[in-house]
């Protein structure tokens, strides 16, 4: 790869979106490439991941991190190698990983990057299966699902990011796991590929019927990456001291105005006795050595697989971003710069 520092193309927000995210949120602006002051280390980028939540950073509205704030780079995790560094931490020609935003080249302090090895995994599956989709999926399961083995774990959004991996890790577990996706491709992948014991077509199928059917006795664990109505219809199929994990709210980010459907089926968790808890994956930063590890050592073993959707041209990022809401994607969704 050449060191070709002439221009950093960078895609920064112009408007909040007020529903469905598009072009016409995003500028794509150019910039002299930066150089590292001392302690940072230039990198160019190679990969930046598309992520669900990025919708709800467009928001200005409270929340765990920041709103990207009009004329700033739009936010993201990247991989990318490193131009030069000014700090013995980190040296030309190392492979990273961190929040480089969605831009040809970024900079930061060494400390913010974190090295990976690209002779181990090439550079994009270090954003799915040991990267931070990964991540969220590991302490989602084990630390806010508490699961155990032999239980019933219900994923939505089975065939995502997310979704995939935590259906996985729940068959690791000894799990039996029942996944939901939109349309039949990705119900076979989630049942012959990825091992899941069934997967309801959310788009076809009667929902709460094949809830009942694929899951007689109930939920144990309900790992919730859509909200709406697919939530309400997991809540009537609790089991006793059930744990609903909320990892995210798919269905809902692009809403008109923002108004968020909430569950209607609550009164479920009193009935059952059931928790329903939130968590933010970054909360869990001083573990992320423990779930990257476990990660690799399952995918070397062949019990952790994945599959990458990558768009390829930084000038495509709004149009990619957008396949996130509107289901198109197909596996973890990345933008190659």
């Amino acid at each position: 790869m050449s060191d070709n520092r002439s221009e950093n193309r960078q895609w920064k927000l112009r408007a909040r979106p007020t529903a469905m995210v598009g072009r016409e949120h995003f500028e794509l602006a150019s910039a002299p490439a930066p150089s590292p002051a001392a302690g940072e280390a230039l990198v160019e980028v190679q990969y930046v991941s598309l992520d669900p939540a990025m919708r709800g950073w467009l928001n200005d509205a409270k929340s765990y991190v920041p709103p990207v704030g009009i004329g700033e780079v739009m936010r993201a995790i990247g991989v990318g190698r490193v131009l030069e560094s000014k700090d013995p931490a980190l040296a030309a020609g190392d492979f990273v990983t961190g929040m480089t935003g969605v831009q040809a080249f970024a900079t930061g302090p060494a400390k913010a990057w974190t090295k990976i090895d690209a002779s181990l995994l090439p550079p994009p599956r270090w954003l799915s299966v040991v990267g931070m989709p990964a991540l969220t999926a590991y302490f989602g399961l084990l630390d806010i699902g508490a699961a155990k083995a032999g239980e019933t774990l219900v994923v939505s959004a089975a065939a995502g990011a997310v979704g995939s991996v935590t259906g996985q890790i729940g068959k690791i577990l000894g799990m039996r796991v029942v996944g939901l996706a939109g349309g039949a491709d990705k119900c076979r992948y989630v049942v012959d590929e990825l091992g899941f014991d069934a997967c309801i077509d959310y788009k076809h199928d009667d929902i709460r019927a094949k809830l009942r059917e694929h899951a007689p006795k109930g939920i144990d664990v309900y790992f919730d990456n859509v909200g709406g109505e697919i939530l309400d219809h997991a809540l009537a199929q609790l089991r006793k001291k059930a744990r609903v994990v909320l990892c995210g709210a798919i269905s809902q980010y692009n809403n008109e105005g923002g108004v968020v459907v909430g569950p209607k089926n609550y009164l479920s968790l009193l009935v059952n006795r059931a928790r329903m808890e939130g968590f933010v994956v970054f909360d869990f930063e001083a573990r992320y050595a423990e779930a990257v590890g476990a990660m690799l050592r399952w995918h070397k073993e062949g019990k952790l697989k994945a599959r990458e959707d990558i768009v390829d041209g930084i000038d495509k990022f709004p149009e990619a971003l957008a396949m996130l809401y509107t289901g198109k994607n197909f596996g973890k969704l990345i933008l190659k710069i």
